[in-house]
């Protein structure tokens, strides 16, 4: 079953599972696309003075150019209601028309919608021209508007034209012939009508055309109309008379007619197999053929336009190719035959033409994006300016003795690429991009510094076809997988072959080398991972897993790979122990594509249910999805992390979503599949007002996330009272406590300090000899001495006497630290609380300072206190080690105290309180000893 086989089949919504309405999703935020430039409507030109603009569709949005050098000036705001189905410019202003509506656009801006009173017609064709919009639609009527007082285009719907099936069939094109007033000309497959729009009646009818009309486009002459037939007849009608002027005939369906106007009778025709025509009207000759300028298989040349009073004609076409050539001036003289030079290529604007079928990331700072596609194309998109896009040349290389390569020419592309690789480290030295192709032996080499295809093929070493590449990280080695299990390791500079291995039967399907060029690790459908020295060039061993493996993905920074089986699992394995770390399950259909992001914590994962999911490798949860409604083909993340580029199996651009991590953390907890979200592939990027910036804004409807969300948990002092916990506080403090009797010893110095024998001549001197006048200038005597010693005996005294009321009444009046008053206070409201609270948050020193401070004089109240505290303290469960140390540090400074007064009444009381909660708490011992027993017994029998 192929891909769109199964796209067809598959379900957007798993059974049982409801779709979520949020249309945000935490991890990607639409941005643009990437590769649009134009589908088979026919652009519209428009001019603002000496300026033109173009104006081309992408679907349900459009996008305007300017001609000068087709940059892209701007994109419409707001997607369509249903897909564009024909355009049309008037100054400023652009009219497009879809379904049975006609909306009006400014700067890409949508100002206003006209609707058409039918229902089930769509628009066809638009003109504009004076006061008057006139807008064909399916059901071969015109519906004609007016401009209103006051308004700046027509707005108000005035009448409708209706043309019946004996007047003429099928309408192709609506024309405004210039000098006609108030008369439109209404071409049909059949014949030309000319109506009055501002009466309401038909003035003329000319005679039916034997061959179908296909494509019609006034002339710069008065009253000539020229049209194309599918015979490939050209007419030059002249409405006037109602006759025919000339006939022109050429070998090709016309599809699109322009006239040149800067004063060259030039005649430019499209045609439906992509040739255009250039015939001269005046000498009646055929002056140049362009050929295959767009492809035939999407309809040919859409629309040819010369721009007014320009040699620039510019042509559009369904391959998603927009295009300028120019004419040159001529080069003859004035009394020479005029020579017509062909037009010259000037510029274009193009993508792919069918969806892209293998997307990479070109460089390191996610400026190219190198793009293959099943058009048997590859392009490389600048996602900083879209002029900077092109598409490599397949013009092969000439020989060495500088003869071209026989049956070298571009009329037959290469093969479909199915697999490539690329490596910018030797860039500008030789070819660094590695591409399989489908149905080939061998893999090609291309140069991204000159965009174009490279030297050498490098053909698999067993004859097998080419099913995976890889190129090492030094840019040196290129490596090609074959479909029948063998690998071949090739020098890129020389492209010649250096190593084979051969280990698995089947095909290979994912080769990559680790960032110092000394592991290999190779996949393949036989569901074996083979590990390599690649240095070495030897095995180093391999890993059977359950089901085939179809693609794997390396991340060089971590040395994990992803891989992707057939049993819709990811598989995350350790290429350093070789071992299975992670298995991701959640897609319901074939994985098509996955990538981990930059710093290796997340893989983004696509599969054929048409969901997105994005996986927390740390947690190995699903942390985020987004439900499609388009099966993404590839996925790939920008190396800074800033981008996410996805493919789909419908449309021909890149979707590029921005990372709303760079912006704001996310949480990394379980997604429900019913909290996916909800994004379409046409409206969401189309928008015009998206910017990389949107995914950093909040909504209404974002929410602010919980710690538990992110993953953080903040742990509690106590998980349950019933047991018994130790603090969280670092274990050195804990042995501090315990050791500072030996701290203490080990901190002495090992000998007294010594007097210098003589002292500096500085430290003799003394008094006012150093400057010490306080003295003098105070009056105080410096010789009598006497007075001196009375005043230090003094304060020896009083010193003394307060020690003695310290120590025998304690109260108010004496110093009390915070660590005495909070015993104090606990004491009174029978509630040590905030003094355990303190005790536990003291340093090893502060608590033995502390302790060895408390009073030891009767009536022991501090003592008693403190053996209250930590008896409550037991009794919580808490901090049950450090009770502990307290305890032994108590006994350490107060054993003496305790030991002589274990008679008395208050403090044998405390005592004995504190051994029946120490005791009490012996039951953890007998639960331990029970449950190991059980266990033992258990295990044994």
């Amino acid at each position: 079953m192929t891909m769109s086989e199964a796209y067809k089949k598959r379900k957007l919504v798993p059974d049982g599972v409801s779709a979520s309405k949020s249309s945000r999703s935490k991890v990607l935020s639409p941005f643009r696309i990437v590769g649009n430039v134009s589908n088979g409507v026919p652009f519209a030109v428009g001019s603002l003075g000496n300026t033109f603009y173009i104006v081309t569709s992408v679907g349900r949005s459009f996008q305007i150019y300017d001609a000068n050098n087709l940059h892209l000036l701007f994109v419409s705001d707001q997607e369509t209601g249903s897909s564009i189905t024909c355009l049309a410019a008037h100054f400023q202003y652009v009219f497009a028309g879809f379904g049975n509506k006609v909306g009006v656009f400014r700067r890409g801006r949508m100002e206003s919608v006209l609707d058409l009173p039918v229902e089930d017609a769509v628009v066809a064709n638009i003109c504009v021209f004076g006061e008057f919009l006139c807008a064909s639609c399916s059901d071969n009527s015109i519906y004609v508007f007016k401009q209103a007082a006051g308004e700046k285009y027509a707005t108000a719907f005035y009448c409708k034209l209706s043309v019946s099936k004996l007047q003429g069939s099928e309408i192709i094109s609506v024309v405004h012939l210039p000098t006609y007033l108030n008369k439109i000309v209404v071409v049909t497959k059949s014949n030309v009508l000319l109506f009055n729009v501002k009466s309401g009646k038909l003035l003329f009818t000319s005679d039916e055309f034997s061959d179908a009309i296909t494509a019609a486009e006034c002339a710069p002459a008065l009253d000539i109309l020229g049209l194309g037939f599918a015979s490939g007849e050209i007419v030059l009608y002249n409405i006037k008379k109602g006759r025919k002027v000339r006939t022109i005939k050429t070998p090709v369906k016309v599809s699109s007619l322009s006239f040149r106007t800067d004063g060259s009778a030039h005649l430019a025709v499209g045609s439906f197999n992509g040739d255009v025509i250039f015939y001269d009207l005046d000498r009646r000759a055929r002056i140049h053929v362009l050929r295959n300028v767009h492809r035939e298989a999407f309809g040919g040349v859409a629309k040819i336009s010369f721009l007014n009073g320009q040699p620039i004609v510019v042509t559009s076409g369904d391959d998603n190719q927009l295009k300028e050539y120019v004419f040159d001036p001529s080069l003859s003289q004035d009394s020479a035959e005029v020579v017509v030079q062909p037009p010259r290529f000037l510029r274009s604007r193009g993508g792919h033409s069918q969806p892209p079928t293998s997307i990479l990331f070109a460089d390191d700072q996610s400026h190219f994006l190198l793009s293959a596609s099943s058009d048997k194309s590859l392009w490389g998109f600048s996602l900083r300016k879209d002029a900077q896009s092109q598409e490599l040349s397949q013009r092969l290389h000439k020989k060495k003795d500088g003869g071209r390569i026989a049956g070298n020419n571009l009329k037959e592309k290469f093969p479909e690429i199915v697999c490539m690789a690329i490596e910018s480290a030797r860039q500008r030295e030789w070819e660094n991009i590695l591409t399989a192709h489908k149905d080939e032996n061998f893999a090609r080499t291309w140069s991204l510094a000159t965009k174009r295809v490279g030297r050498w093929t490098l053909e698999t070493i067993d004859g097998g076809l080419a099913k995976s590449v890889a190129i090492s990280p030094c840019g040196n080695f290129g490596f090609v997988g074959s479909s029948i299990g063998g690998i071949g390791v090739y020098n890129l500079q020389s492209g010649l072959p250096r190593k084979k291995y051969r280990l698995h039967k089947k095909t290979v399907t994912g080769i990559a080398v680790d960032g110092m060029n000394r592991k290999m690790v190779s996949c393949g459908l036989d569901g074996i991972v083979g590990f390599y020295d690649f240095s070495q060039s030897s095995f180093l061993g391999k890993l059977q897993l359950d089901a085939p493996i179809t693609s794997m993905v390396y991340h060089r920074s971590s040395d994990l790979f992803a891989l992707a089986l057939d049993d819709f699992s990811i598989v995350i394995v350790d290429a350093v122990t070789q071992k299975v770390v992670r298995q991701l399950w959640g897609h319901t259909n074939r994985i098509t594509s996955f990538d981990f992001s930059p710093d290796g914590r997340w893989v983004v994962s696509a599969s054929l249910d048409a969901v997105i999911r994005t996986w927390d490798l740390p947690t190995g949860s699903c942390i985020d999805g987004v439900r499609l409604d388009s099966v993404a083909t590839n996925i790939k993340f920008s190396p800074n992390g800033d981008y996410v580029a996805t493919s789909h199996v419908t449309g021909n651009g890149i979707l590029v979503w921005t990372n709303r991590a760079q912006f704001k953390p996310l949480p990394s907890r379980q997604v429900d599949e019913s909290d996916f979200a909800q994004v379409s592939v046409l409206t969401s990027f189309g928008n015009a007002a998206s910017s990389m910036l949107e995914g950093a804004f909040e909504t209404k409807d974002s929410t602010d996330y919980s710690d538990e969300e992110f993953g953080h948990y903040e742990s509690v002092d106590q998980v349950n009272s019933e047991l018994v916990t130790l603090s969280l506080g670092p274990r050195s403090k804990l042995k501090t406590l315990l050791n500072l009797d030996v701290i203490r010893q080990r901190s002495k110095p090992t000998e007294a300090p010594k007097k210098p024998e003589k002292a500096p001549f500085f430290l003799q001197l003394s008094g006012q000899n150093v400057g010490d006048d306080a003295i003098v200038r105070e009056g105080a005597d410096t010789s009598n001495t006497g007075n001196i010693k009375a005043q230090q005996e003094l304060e020896k005294r009083s010193l003394e006497a307060e020690e003695q009321l310290r120590k025998h009444k304690p109260s108010a009046a004496t110093f009390e630290s915070r660590f005495t008053r909070l015993l104090r206070e606990g004491n009174l409201s029978s509630d040590y609380s905030a003094f355990l609270d303190q005790l536990v948050g003291l340093s090893p020193a502060s608590v033995d300072m502390e302790i060895r401070s408390l009073n030891g004089f009767e009536p022991f109240d501090e003592l008693v206190w403190f053996l209250e505290a930590l008896v409550e303290g037991f009794l919580s469960n808490k901090n049950f080690e450090l009770y502990e140390a307290y305890m032994s540090l108590l006994f350490k400074a107060h054993g003496d105290v305790i030991h002589a007064n274990a008679d008395h009444k208050a403090l044998g009381a405390a005592l004995k309180a504190w051994g029946d909660a120490h005791n009490h708490d012996k039951r953890l011992d007998e639960i331990v000893k029970f449950c190991s027993s059980v266990a033992n017994f258990v295990s044994s029998t």
